[in-house]
């Protein structure tokens, strides 16, 4: 009977707080919006099955002691006792590891031509971080610090690994619900985006059609992710991790030298960090992180962020046509924010409800690939000013 007993007081059951079990229903529901309505899959589920993890009564896989007041306590690593799976997984995410790697992947995928065809859309991705910082200033007028909120601010690029990487340095115990936020609103651009853009254009301005982008060179191809990765590293030092990866990932692509290892970053090693970080990010939602009033606000500046985002891409494509002689359809400025390709399909899919005509993919595929180089360099002054 004494077997039996210390048996069941050793069990889940005995030691689970109530909490732990709102955290669990919490997870599932995420689960659910990953399985069944898609919402980001590829990183909601394994997010959402961290979370689950992580709040698993007596389980011991992840110890937010290890990683207290922002630094890896290397020494309470020495006793096994005191680790966890997940614990070693998260190192990943606290060294910056997979979120550069994530980039380098997402760098061998996308092809820059569009931007480089049209440099002006350059300015477009750039005003799309308009979001970051005005819901940093937010954030600061809501009582958090400077650093917790230029990581709440970054959810405003929708781009969920830039958020990861910044909030993993400045603010790690908001890592789970900031990261959770990110995917969620990426996973609503089709839902968020239009209302915006319709609300700030007018049927003539959305039926505005766009000259064929120009041919752009194998060697423009090649030169640029190197002129972007030295420019930007040598104005902004602590962009150069993001900035770096992201360009050599396209770098290998545009080469045509290294296809096997290109491959790899596109598939194997893409997938393998994507597991990795979701489950340790997730893992990072304890019921004392989450279920606070703080995750709240957080939810409600990320959407704030993400929706003043898509406008202020909008509303300088509006003000660069005061100038232009050959007009920019303003819809393609809302797919300044980096989710890459959806926000620049969603402004393919306005455009041509209004006028069938209209092909603007490519066109709003210059902004969207601005928007990622733009979310990195904004991750960077965060980083320089507050890391």
């Amino acid at each position: 009977m004494d077997a039996i007993t210390n048996f069941l007081q050793q069990t889940g059951f005995a030691i689970a707080d109530p909490l732990q079990y709102a955290m669990i229903a919490i997870s599932c529901f995420l689960l659910y919006l990953a399985i069944v309505k898609k919402f980001e899959p590829l990183l909601l589920l394994p997010i959402a099955f961290g979370m689950l993890l992580t709040n698993l009564p007596g389980a011991n896989m992840y110890h937010p002691e290890l990683f207290a007041e922002g630094h890896v306590h290397w020494d309470l690593f020495a006793d096994a006792n005191n680790t966890g799976l997940i614990d070693y997984l998260y190192l990943g995410v606290k060294l910056g590891i997979y979120p550069s790697l994530i980039f380098m992947g997402v760098g061998a995928m996308t092809d820059f031509s569009s931007l480089i065809a049209n440099p002006k859309s350059l300015l477009l991705g750039a005003a799309a971080q308009l979001g970051i910082f005005v819901t940093f200033v937010g954030s600061r007028l809501m009582g958090f610090t400077e650093a917790q909120a230029g990581s709440i601010g970054i959810i405003g690029g929708a781009d969920g690994p830039t958020a990861i990487y910044v909030t993993s340095m400045l603010a790690p115990e908001l890592l789970g619900p900031i990261a959770i936020a990110a995917y969620s609103y990426m996973a609503l651009v089709p839902v968020i985006q239009p209302p915006i853009m319709k609300a700030l254009t007018t049927k003539k301005e959305r039926m505005i059609e766009m000259k064929q982008l120009r041919p752009v060179s194998q060697t423009e191809k090649i030169i640029f992710p190197i002129v972007v990765t030295i420019f930007v590293s040598l104005m902004l030092p602590s962009a150069a991790p993001l900035v770096g990866c992201l360009m050599i990932g396209n770098l290998m692509k545009e080469s045509g030298v290294v296809d096997r290892i290109c491959k790899t970053a596109q598939n194997e090693l893409m997938n393998i960090v994507t597991i990795f970080l979701g489950i340790s990010v997730g893992a990072t939602a304890t019921a004392a992180n989450f279920l606070n009033l703080e995750t709240i606000k957080i939810m409600v500046m990320g959407v704030c962020a993400f929706a003043l985002g898509s406008a202020g891409g909008v509303l300088l494509a509006k003000f660069m046509n005061l100038f232009l002689k050959n007009k920019i359809n303003p819809l393609i400025g809302s797919a300044g924010v980096s989710a890459v390709p959806m926000a620049a399909r969603v402004s393919q899919m306005v455009g041509q409800k209004e006028n069938p005509k209209n092909f603007l993919l490519m066109h709003a595929m210059g902004p969207n690939v601005a928007g990622v180089i733009g979310s990195a360099v904004a991750a960077g002054v965060f980083l320089a000013l507050f890391g």
